[in-house]
């Protein structure tokens, strides 16, 4: 059996059980060392979500399965009303040329990242604290606003145009990720971004319930 046969057979292999999970997703890689296929079906279990995932090399045959149990229901959730702004004058009363232009209550810049910074009731949610806004991502709290109060907050967008096409103004569950402590930093800001979705991927301790 030559090489090219042998993939075809391997490719196949993988479209039978790429099949069984027409439910859940499917995706393949081609590497340097050949051919990868890795797919899974969604499961609930006692209200927590459970991915199960197969990944079939085509150079080893190997097959490895994952489960990740990480997933924001493990944390405490509370309803609010969701708004977007950015740093234009329509929302913050500033211009480029203002020397504040961009710059939040805590000090860093806003950014719209995989944390981006957002306002909140500085009594409701202390600044650092991380949230997770479904449909928006993680937002890190760093900044405030004369509208924003009790149980509000403002999502930045980098345009006016964002605002009004991506999001608008929502109720939504958000989940409490970590609750601040007063503080934001660029650094803070910087690693997690470096870090990305990963930076979460362990449960934070301490965490308090805000109601």
């Amino acid at each position: 059996m030559n090489g090219k046969q042998f993939v075809n057979i391997v490719v196949l292999f993988i479209l039978v059980l790429t099949a069984f999970a027409s439910d859940g997703y499917s995706y393949n890689v081609v590497g340097d060392h050949g051919v990868s296929s890795t797919f899974g079906i969604k499961e609930t279990k006692e209200g927590q979500r459970v991915v199960k995932k197969r990944t079939v090399s085509a150079s080893s045959l190997t097959q490895v399965i994952d489960k990740a149990d990480v997933f924001h229901d493990q944390y405490p959730k509370v309803r609010v009303v969701a708004t977007g702004y950015y740093a234009g004058y329509e929302s913050t009363g500033k211009d480029p040329s203002h020397p504040s232009y961009g710059i939040t209550y805590s000090g860093v810049k806003v950014r719209r990242d995989d944390y981006s910074t957002i306002a909140a009731d500085l009594r409701v949610f202390p600044l650092g604290t991380i949230l997770y806004i479904p449909g928006y991502g993680y937002g890190v709290v760093a900044d405030k606003g004369g509208a924003i109060r009790g149980h509000k907050i403002d999502l930045y967008f980098e345009t006016k145009q964002d605002v009004f096409s991506q999001w608008g103004k929502k109720s939504v569950d958000v989940y409490i990720v970590k609750k601040g402590e007063g503080k934001v930093t660029e650094a803070f800001l910087n690693s997690l971004n470096e870090k990305g979705i990963a930076a979460m991927a362990e449960p934070v301790s301490g965490q308090q319930q805000i109601e």
